[in-house]
């Protein structure tokens, strides 16, 4: 078995099976006519419980064919243009091709002593990111799994600051747009029930200042401790950005730890068009940007950002193994003393790759792409008598709603687009996704393939409307 062990000796059939694989994987893309083949749980969980893990096939070339009978053949593939579903960009090959050596090389991001140039240019892209936000000369940050754990780390940091040993008493300020994550940290992080304020937003799906002012102004005569407040640069449903520099306004008045999550939007710090539209972002006290959005990353590539790195001490801890305390004086950079992770893929390498290829103008072109799509896709439905659009995109969201002519029922109109997006998954022809809006079922696209075009969005439409009005037609048959 040392034979599959990748080493010198084994160098030559690492090659020929990473090839195979990629080869297998590029036939597959290249032969995809549909984001999804509409396979079931039930067509597809049989194949893969009859496989027994106890008998290997000790062959590479047929575990490539099992592969593809479990899992290649059906997976739900995001270049497609027609999948316009989450938050789950194409990728770019610069990236996929670092994802390939780091995956060989295996370092670990926490020490030093297993990462050597991987820490530097993990550091190297953290200082990038801070000069492109505009956080000063104090800032740095580190790589993480995701905008969950981001956001976690962030609000961690904002507790050890707020310095009150009450958690009762803390207060966390986010848009009732939010993203979940933001409730389900303040529940990992100890605080209160009613730990998160929910703010108001306005018709654009951006926090009411005024609303965020009430509140701050009520907890202090509460006599409570505003801990956090979270404004959003670009929101999951709707890609909304709060007003930013009002509200870093409040928070420097108040005296509150400003964090900004930009997790989607962070694509605007390349972007050669619509920068200004993330301005204010500069005065966070941190940052949750997400590469694996709009930087066209493969997952997993994130990083939280703080103006000030004497913050990250919060998530510092040291182990005589690891990270002893002599090596802070000793300026041997472990990242670990940053993180909340200890053993920590080298994830930097697929961005770096990125920039050296392709450049930030690159990336922001692409990401600048989208957001025009996202426009003209709003015009389409704003002019479409068949759909009710809920807000003109700041990023490349959309959510909508299939109207009918003739019925007017809403809880028939929201059994009709539930049905059309069921559908149109089933038939593997498109991916949407689903929200809800005022306690409403909505559609959503979230564009981020710079390969989809207003004739691919104008087609899905169609679809949509065809099924939901087919379901509305089998409905009144049923009901004659």
């Amino acid at each position: 078995m040392r034979s599959h062990l990748l080493n010198d000796t084994t160098a030559e059939q690492y090659r020929r099976s990473v090839t195979e694989g990629v080869e297998r994987v590029a036939a597959r893309i290249a032969t995809t006519d549909r984001p999804f083949t509409g396979v079931t749980v039930d067509a597809l969980a049989p194949r893969i419980d009859g496989i027994d893990l106890d008998r290997p096939l000790h062959d590479t070339a047929a575990v490539l064919d099992e592969l593809e009978d479990v899992y290649l053949r059906d997976a739900v593939y995001f270049h497609h243009p027609r999948y316009l579903a989450h938050l789950n960009c194409p990728v770019v090959i610069p990236a996929v091709l670092g994802e390939a050596v780091l995956s060989a090389v295996n370092s670990s991001l926490d020490t030093w002593d297993q990462s050597a140039g991987g820490t530097l240019i993990e550091r190297k892209l953290i200082d990038w990111t801070c000069a492109r936000i505009g956080l000063g000369p104090a800032a740095d940050g580190v790589f993480t799994s995701g905008g969950t754990q981001s956001n976690l780390q962030a609000l961690l940091l904002a507790r050890e600051e707020a310095k009150t040993e009450n958690l009762a008493d803390l207060r966390v300020f986010a848009s009732e747009v939010s993203h979940f994550s933001v409730r389900k940290s303040a529940k990992l992080l100890g605080l209160g029930p009613d730990a998160v304020v929910s703010v108001p937003v306005d018709s654009d799906k951006r926090m009411q200042t005024v609303a965020l002012a009430r509140e701050l102004e009520r907890c202090a005569k509460d006599g409570l401790v505003p801990m956090a407040v979270v404004a959003t640069g670009g929101t999951t449903d709707f890609g909304s950005i709060d007003p930013l520099p009002e509200i870093a306004g409040l928070c420097e008045q108040y005296g509150v730890w400003m964090h900004v999550d930009a997790a989607y939007g962070c694509g605007l710090l390349a972007s050669l068009k619509y920068r200004d539209r993330i301005d204010g972002i500069e005065r966070a006290d941190s940052v949750t940007v997400d590469y694996h959005k709009s930087f066209f990353q493969p997952v997993s590539s994130s990083a939280v950002l703080v103006r000030d790195a004497a913050t990250l001490r919060h998530a510092t801890y040291h182990a005589e193994y690891l990270n002893p305390r002599r090596m802070v004086q000793e300026r041997i950079p472990n990242q670990v003393d940053k993180s909340l992770q200890t053993t920590r893929r080298f994830d930097a390498l697929k961005l770096w790759m990125t920039l050296r290829v392709m450049g930030a103008d690159g990336i922001g072109a692409l990401f600048d792409e989208v957001c025009d799509l996202a426009a003209e896709a709003w015009k389409l439905l704003a002019a479409d008598p068949r759909f009710d659009v809920v807000v003109e995109p700041s990023l490349s969201t959309l959510v909508f709603r299939h109207i009918p002519a003739a019925v007017t029922d809403p809880a028939e109109i929201d059994r009709a687009n539930l049905y059309a997006r069921k559908a149109l998954f089933a038939s593997g022809d498109a991916v949407v996704a689903g929200t809800k809006v005022a306690g409403r079922h909505y559609l959503k696209f979230t564009l981020l393939n710079p390969e989809t075009t207003t004739a691919d969005i104008a087609t899905v439409l169609d679809l949509i409307a065809g099924h939901a009005e087919q379901y509305l037609g089998d409905s009144l048959d049923r009901a004659s």
